[in-house]
């Protein structure tokens, strides 16, 4: 049943006001202690705890594109689509130990900022501009759009009042800046844990009673037997699904573009961590790393026992849409299966994920604007207050602006976990490759790193449509294409996003050698190897997540 019951809206607006109340309580306390107005607006300097730079990270980064399109690509693919997930914990273990430290130790507060300092203006306010551009089409439209589609499948509140909610909900948020988000963040965080702990424990449950027993060990191993397919972490070539996951690339190849770019290179995830010191920003990407490893139990099983229950002719009605089976709708008609009350729970959840990652993207919108774009070319000379109060003004502007266009650029069509990944995989490799010769290589120069900005993309959309003009046929003995559904062989995206980084390095080194002949001495970053160097604590759970990582990929490959 598409509605909610007067228990869930009782449910649903105790959490509402325990965050909005305890959002207001944390802004007027941390703003007596403020020292600066800006930093402690957009950073929250020095006053996140690990545990509060923990739960916002994966509260910015769990969204309505993983509790819809990641449950939908669970009911589709099986738990292979899990290491988005399981690889990101990996991820976030290397970015403590080679990415903060020397965005800490060089005072670096913002990627356009990073790249002002290693390399120049040109490439800062290139990247600021397109930065803006790509959080505030791509990523601020397809949350709000996708998250709106989502409340209004198991509410039926219209699409755009929800988007009108969702947007003024994460306004509120927002408005009080960085150190507001960050702690309400940790009950969002908890929200979402138990609401989709709930969903998971209900699913699972389902599957159990609908084969005659009961209990959630049960339904698990129901699943596991029923749907082995879909228990495959690693594919091969002959899976239908191995065009979007293709084999060892999602452990060795080009998953780590994808991880690696999107936590160590982007603003709305690292500027939890930049307002902390060393031991405590590690310590908190410690903690989401792992959280990471429990966020597919949430938003994978679910869609696999989905999976299991309309192969038993449950759901037959409800997974359809415009007369063709939609998995997306796995997640939703799960929801609409609770009882009043557990509904409003998990409609909270749901809430919680898109307004807590609508909130980090516009605070990261509003800081790139701000301190590289307004601050730097518009008005130099803005004092504190004037900074916050034009960070507010514009993410208003950016939310308004997401309202208004997010209808028109089916998102709903692609798939949103698709969307995302589609139009931010043409430019990462690029720019991975100009962040980590820019950290690790002092002879980089800006020439090489604008080859890398522009090149990259151009290469990515080069090889996209390559298959069109070339038979790529010979390349299937290597499993470097497959064919597709029309029978041209494509090169899969992840080994895409592989080929265009590596073209990027060597082009960057190509270019920099060149110029380094001619004189040209670029201006490298401030490391010491001292700065990598880990406490016993943060290296025992790093072994530890490792460790659950090998099990995992062991026990599922």
């Amino acid at each position: 049943m598409n509605s909610l019951a007067p228990k869930d809206y009782i449910v649903f607006f105790i959490y509402f006001f325990i965050v909005a109340g305890y959002g207001l309580w944390v802004y007027r306390k941390k703003k007596k202690e403020s020292v600066s107005a800006s930093h402690d607006y957009f950073l929250a300097e020095g006053s996140l705890t690990w545990w509060a730079i923990g739960a916002s990270l994966i509260a910015s980064n769990i969204s309505a594109e993983q509790f819809i399109g990641m449950s939908g690509s669970g009911f589709k693919m099986g738990l292979a689509i899990a290491t988005y997930e399981w690889m990101a914990a990996a991820t976030l273990i290397v970015v403590a130990v080679f990415f903060i430290p020397v965005y800490l130790k060089n005072k670096i507060y913002t990627m356009p900022q990073f790249l002002n300092k290693r390399y120049n203006s040109t490439v800062a306010m290139i990247m600021a501009v397109f930065w803006l551009l790509l959080y505030v089409v791509v990523n601020l439209t397809s949350i709000l759009y996708l998250g709106a589609l989502a409340i209004n499948s198991i509410s039926g509140i219209s699409i755009s009042s929800c988007m009108y909610l969702l947007a003024a909900f994460a306004i509120v948020i927002t408005l009080g800046g960085m150190k507001v988000i960050g702690y309400t963040d940790v009950i969002q965080v908890l929200v979402l844990v138990i609401g989709g702990l709930i969903t998971t424990y209900l699913a699972l449950n389902l599957v159990s009673e609908e084969f005659g027993t009961t209990g959630v060990l049960n339904g698990f191993n129901i699943l596991t037997d029923k749907a082995n397919d879909h228990f495959h972490m690693v594919l091969d070539k002959s899976n239908p699904n191995y065009m979007d996951l293709p084999g060892l690339s999602v452990l060795i190849g080009g998953m780590w573009i994808v991880n690696l770019n999107y936590w160590g290179c982007n603003q709305y995830i690292t500027q939890r961590a930049l307002g902390a010191d060393l031991k405590t920003a590690r310590n908190g990407i410690l903690f989401a790393s792992f959280l990471k490893l429990l966020m597919p139990v949430i938003v994978v099983l679910p869609g696999i026992a989905a999976y299991v229950l309309h192969q038993q002719g449950n759901f037959q009605t409800e997974m359809m849409q415009n007369g063709e089976l939609n998995p997306d709708r796995a997640y939703p008609v799960l929801l609409n299966l609770l009882g009043p009350g557990l509904k409003g729970l998990a409609f909270a959840a749901l809430t919680a994920a898109v307004v807590a990652s609508l909130a980090g993207k516009a605070n990261s919108i509003a800081t790139i604007f701000t301190l590289d774009i307004y601050k730097k070319t518009i008005n130099p000379h803005a004092d504190e207050n004037k900074q916050v109060w034009i960070g507010r003004i514009t993410i208003i502007v950016a939310m308004i602006l997401a309202v208004i266009i997010a209808p028109f650029l089916g998102i709903d069509k692609k798939g949103g976990f698709q969307y995302i990944q589609e139009y931010t995989g043409f430019v990462s490799p690029g720019i991975f490759a100009m962040f980590l010769l820019g950290f690790f290589w002092k002879k980089t120069t800006s020439n090489a790193a604008l080859f890398a900005t522009i090149g990259g993309f151009g290469l990515s959309v080069f090889f996209k449509f390559l298959p069109q003009f070339v038979n790529l046929s010979f390349l299937n003995s290597i499993n470097f294409a497959v064919p597709n559904a029309e029978g041209v062989y494509e090169i899969p995206f992840i080994d895409r996003m592989a080929l265009v980084f590596i073209l990027c390095v060597m082009g960057m080194a190509l270019i920099s050698v060149y110029e380094n002949k001619k004189g040209v001495n670029p201006q490298g970053l401030e490391i010491d190897k001292k700065m990598f160097k880990m406490q016993p604590a943060f290296l025992v759970g790093a072994l530890i997540v490792c460790g659950i990582l090998a099990a995992l990929y062991t026990r599922f490959w």
